[in-house]
């Protein structure tokens, strides 16, 4: 609240027409804070988990507040998608009284897992609820509501990408949308719905797992989480599901992994994060239909614990995995600061590198472990 504070003030001093001036305000406000959230990480001041909430709140605040910006200036030509002149607000989330379709911003990956590092992505999808009660927009200009809310998603994704002398704030990746890259750049909540019921592969549900919403209408925030419960929840056939977890996981050591001997890419290379991050998805996957507390947190270390805590992961596999997956991102923000790519000498980590393949090997790989094939059976992953 007090970072939300801090911004709309700084805001409120710029013209609501500069939108240069406004672009350059948050880029600073952004370096500013982002500076002081990594001068008490290298100082030891605050734990590693701490850091990754400040950056990650501090990503929340500038999308908000770039949320509003592209609101604003959208409805001052088009007016705002919905019934027109119905009364109310014109803002697209907290506090809208007006019946109108609404718009919000879903975090995946390390955004929505609250695992943010210097110089993340932001895995951003946009949805909106609908054409609401009108199929145009109430102003000067009207446009049909489905290309104001492309538009707008467009200009979000601008005013968070765009070089100015002060910068970026974020790179953006929208790749996860319904379709990918060949999908729609805004999607209706009941079209997602429908795509992740009926089209979506299994990685698009794994990546589901670190899904939640962080900007714009609450309503649809809530039925976004509840479309995430249901397709978390379906049922799956175990064999099936660790056959396709470890297809796509081979394909991304294949793809993305370090090509260079003699180094080990900390997020791709087997036996790093992603392999820690997939174990964990397969587990919230085969489980949660009779586990539901696996719903209840994004990120990777807490979804461990209660992998453990509910009999899924034996509490020795989970306390090391949790382990190693904090070193790893300690390494990853430290290279991070130093504007150095996640790849160390294959050396370091060589313990928590071949436990973690131990792990996976047992949990996934080793068809001699009947419980893992048969959740209903009450065995561990």
């Amino acid at each position: 609240a007090a970072l939300e504070r801090e911004l709309a003030e700084r805001l409120g001093q710029v013209g609501p027409d500069d939108l240069e001036q406004q672009m350059e305000v948050l880029r600073h406000f952004k370096h500013a804070h982002a500076l002081r959230v990594a001068a008490t990480e290298v100082t030891g001041a605050v734990p590693l988990m701490v850091v990754s909430d400040r950056l990650t709140e501090l990503a929340e605040v500038i999308l908000g507040a770039t949320l509003e910006l592209a609101w604003r200036q959208l409805t001052a030509r088009h007016g705002a998608p919905g019934s027109p002149g119905a009364p109310g607000s014109q803002r697209p989330g907290r506090g809208t009284r007006r019946r109108a379709a609404g718009f919000a911003i879903i975090a995946y990956g390390k955004l929505g897992g609250i695992e943010l590092s210097h110089g993340s992505d932001l895995d951003l999808v946009f949805l909106h609820s609908g054409r609401g009660e009108d199929p145009y927009t109430a102003g000067p200009h009207p446009l049909d509501n489905g290309v104001f809310f492309a538009r707008l998603a467009q200009r979000i994704v601008h005013l968070l990408t765009a070089h100015t002398p002060a910068g970026i704030l974020y790179e953006v990746d929208t790749r996860l949308r319904p379709s990918g890259a060949s999908g729609l750049p805004v999607t209706s909540l009941e079209a997602f719905a429908e795509y992740q019921r009926e089209a979506a592969w299994t990685w698009e549900h794994q990546a589901l797992v670190r899904a939640r919403p962080v900007a714009g209408d609450p309503g649809i925030g809530r039925r976004f989480l509840e479309v995430r419960r249901e397709v978390l929840c379906r049922e799956r056939d175990p064999r099936v599901l660790r056959r396709e977890v470890i297809e796509m996981r081979a394909r991304m050591r294949r793809e993305l992994g370090s090509r260079e001997p003699g180094l080990f890419d900390l997020k791709q290379d087997a036996g790093g994060i992603a392999d820690i991050e997939f174990m964990v998805q397969y587990g919230v996957l085969a489980w949660a239909r009779r586990e539901s507390d696996l719903l209840a947190y994004p990120d990777n270390v807490r979804l461990l614990e209660t992998l453990a805590r509910v009999g899924v992961l034996p509490p020795e596999d989970a306390a090391f995995l949790a382990d190693a997956y904090r070193s790893y991102r300690a390494a990853v923000h430290r290279l991070a600061l130093q504007q150095q790519p996640a790849v160390v000498d294959e050396r370091e980590f060589a313990a928590e590198r071949e436990g973690v393949l131990r792990v996976w090997r047992r949990r996934l790989e080793d068809d001699t472990n009947a419980d893992l094939c048969d959740p209903s059976g009450g065995g561990t992953v």
